[in-house]
């Protein structure tokens, strides 16, 4: 369901501020929300992951992808002390606002695993088996 303030901008509005904007994305009740982030040039999706206000803020401010690690309840910059981080080239809202798309540069893995992609296993519907697909190159945190 569309929600009012995203539904309005249906009807066409010239450009909006940035922070009337986030004020009204859903982020849910402990304050995160979802996050896609796909590679700029090749359209891959690298991974999934969740932000509040104050790692969108971050990632805004300083173009560098910022997450908020559940596991750590802490501010999470991607790269910080593996070196494979994520330059923020755009970012988009979705159409009611509770997901946000991301693309980036990568520099080295996006994967914790030391795989370009946290989206490497395949599933084969037909003969219903999961596949690893693709090399791990080293592990990152």
């Amino acid at each position: 369901m569309i929600r009012p303030y995203f539904l309005a901008l249906e009807k066409g509005h010239p450009p909006l501020p940035l922070d009337e904007v986030i004020d009204q994305l859903a982020f849910d009740s402990q304050g995160l929300i979802p996050v896609i982030t796909q590679d700029a040039t090749s359209g891959q999706v690298l991974m999934f992951a969740w932000m509040n206000r104050s790692a969108l803020e971050h990632t805004i401010t300083h173009q560098r992808m910022t997450y908020w690690s559940r596991s750590r309840e802490q501010l999470w910059c991607k790269g910080e002390t593996s070196g494979h981080i994520q330059q923020l080239i755009s970012m988009s809202f979705d159409c009611d606002g509770d997901a946000i798309l991301c693309q980036v540069e990568q520099r080295g893995a996006a994967c914790h695993t030391g795989r370009q992609s946290c989206f490497y296993l395949k599933v084969d519907n037909q003969e219903r088996l999961v596949q690893v697909t693709g090399t791990a190159e080293q592990l990152t945190t």
